[in-house]
């Protein structure tokens, strides 16, 4: 016959294991659902490209010369000197070099690519918002509880990489409002699923 303080060890170190198994089906799940979430988005919403707004060859190609060049490109021109804040350091060197304006020919352009990046990140933080309020719902009719948890961790990790996406471009309102729902959804998460 078997000592019972043997078989109480051997039903503790089961009982250890399986809850180690569950919290790493649990951070696999957490990990893996916004993996996915960030493929599929790639996969399906390509991010814009500054090239594609300001291509190399075209705001880059020679050194612009006249207020008037450099406001057909959609430039902006300065005439103050861009280096105006570092020290002098008085040397010789040919003419074409002490330029005291300078063109920033890209500035239209790249003014467009931060409007449709903007865009880009507001949709991005709408998309994750979305599926992460979905993988909290889910993880509320999933009866099995690491997969229950691993979806609602999960949910909350999505709303908190788009808010990071986004942050930047949020107004003060609707940041208050991101914070007030993931502490929500933490508490609702630690409340429903770490009781058991």
């Amino acid at each position: 016959m078997e000592n019972p303080d043997n078989q109480t060890n051997r039903e503790i170190k089961k009982e250890k294991h399986r809850n180690a198994l569950k919290w790493i089906l649990v951070l696999g799940i957490v990990i893996v659902l916004n993996l996915f979430f960030s493929v599929t988005i790639r996969l399906f919403y390509d991010a814009p490209e500054y090239e594609t707004f300001c291509p190399f060859e075209k705001y880059n190609a020679k050194i612009i010369e006249t207020e008037e060049e450099c406001a057909a490109l959609g430039g902006r021109w300065s005439e103050e000197n861009f280096r105006a804040n570092y020290p002098r350091v008085t040397v010789n060197i040919e003419k074409d070099l002490q330029r005291t304006v300078y063109c920033d020919a890209a500035y239209s352009c790249g003014r467009e690519f931060e409007d449709a990046n903007s865009l880009y990140r507001r949709n991005i933080f709408i998309i994750m918002v979305i599926l992460g309020v979905s993988s909290i719902a889910a993880g509320i009719f999933i009866s099995v509880s690491s997969v229950s948890l691993g979806l609602s961790l999960g949910g909350v990790l999505s709303l908190i990489i788009g808010s990071m996406g986004y942050w930047s471009d949020m107004n003060d309102l609707l940041r208050v409002v991101v914070m007030a729902t993931a502490l929500i959804a933490l508490i609702w998460v630690g409340i429903k699923k770490l009781r058991d």
